[in-house]
């Protein structure tokens, strides 16, 4: 067996040192606090046996797509369940991605060109920071969620190139959201393209979980959106939503889309079955009393002062230092609640935290006892 490089073993102490270094676990038993799964759609019963259902109509029993898109892996459900993402988002056109990593990856390395300019949120997802660095355009971030900030860097660019803003609707992190009616309005009086990642809002905001532009009426107001499918629809995949031309651009330059084997069938039947369930499902609505109660909890057990502000599923407390935060977790997990702690350098210095998902099967006293235990733990 050949050695180790150095510096590997360099990079893994220091993270040893610093209390930062990731390991894999299997799920455990207990409350559940975090997942992503925010309606609870990956054990949905209902979802799965329409899926199957699905692919037996279609004649597909198979395991792969067999190939990318352009060559052997494009089956008519593919291009079926885009028409229906599609329609669901009231958008022009979607195309399917493998993962919300691939979509971001994939948009942000091909779609600005060089000589554009793109501004980033500075707590904006890995992936799309991933995608920047491999794209010949140039990117500079803005202060999170501050319009001014943007504003002011916009003020100062000299460019004869386009120029984008990308953010999220909901932060992977903080849970919180931008403004998004004043970011859509500074972005349309200045001819900015405005993209944005709702992984976090699909399923979570709208009357049938449409996503927050939706839900805000500003969808048809920017340039394109990014809607991931392993949170709220409990299933795997992602699509870019966009109009025509933007699809066929990426059907010719986005190399995460030509360069891999396409999204598999059974992939594909539980995407569009679980957005069937979204149209009719109660729980998008317990998700929200959820939310709210939650709230509630936190300011009557005076922890708000702890608390990112947000009306999302994303709920997070700050407790700064890794050896701190993983320690309350490892009390929380202890009395079987899944509470996982967000380590730097994930987050900021400083600003690491345990990161509360909530979902519409989590009961009211699981909700509320929680909460007890942090407040003791704290």
């Amino acid at each position: 067996m050949s050695a180790t490089p150095r510096r590997i073993l360099q990079k893994l102490q220091q993270r040893k040192e610093n209390n930062s270094l990731r390991t894999l676990s299997s799920p455990s038993e207990g409350v559940d606090f975090y997942a992503n799964d925010y309606l609870g759609f990956s054990k949905n019963e209902k979802i799965y046996q329409r899926s199957l259902n699905f692919l037996e109509e279609h004649q597909l029993q198979q395991n792969n797509s067999t190939g990318s898109r352009l060559i052997s892996g494009n089956f008519k459900i593919h291009e079926a369940v885009e028409a229906q993402i599609a329609a669901f988002h009231q958008s022009e056109n979607a195309i399917l991605f493998n993962s919300g990593y691939d979509a971001n990856v994939g948009f942000f390395s091909s779609i600005p060109q060089r000589g554009d300019v793109v501004f980033y949120d500075e707590l904006i997802h890995a992936s799309i920071r991933d995608g920047l660095q491999m794209g010949l355009a140039k990117s500079y971030k803005f202060k999170h969620n501050d319009l001014e900030d943007l504003q002011t860097k916009v003020e100062k660019l000299s460019t004869s190139g386009e120029v984008y803003v990308v953010t999220e609707s909901i932060f992977s992190m903080d849970g919180d959201h931008p403004d998004l009616p004043a970011l859509v309005k500074f972005c349309n009086e200045n001819n900015i393209f405005l993209v944005v990642d709702e992984a976090h809002a699909l399923g979570v905001f709208g009357e049938r979980g449409e996503g927050l532009l939706q839900h805000l009426n500003l969808h048809h107001k920017v340039f394109a959106r990014i809607v991931t499918f392993g949170k709220g629809l409990g299933a795997h995949g992602a699509a870019i939503l966009g109009s025509e031309t933007l699809k066929e651009f990426i059907i010719n330059f986005t190399r995460s889309f030509i360069y891999t084997t396409a999204i598999a069938p059974h992939s594909v039947a539980t995407i569009s079955s679980a957005y069937q369930e979204l149209t009719h499902t109660s729980a998008i609505k317990k998700l929200q009393q959820n939310i709210t109660y939650f709230q509630q909890q936190v300011e009557n057990l005076a922890l708000k002062d702890v608390f990112i502000a947000s009306d999302s599923a994303i709920q997070s407390c700050i407790i700064p230092g890794n050896e701190q935060v993983k320690a309350i977790a490892e009390k929380l997990q202890q009395q079987q609640y899944l509470v996982k702690p967000i380590l730097s350098p994930t987050v900021a210095k400083g600003e690491e935290r345990l990161r509360f998902c909530l979902h519409s099967y989590n009961l009211k006293e699981e909700i509320f006892s929680v909460l007890q235990c942090l407040k003791h733990e704290l």
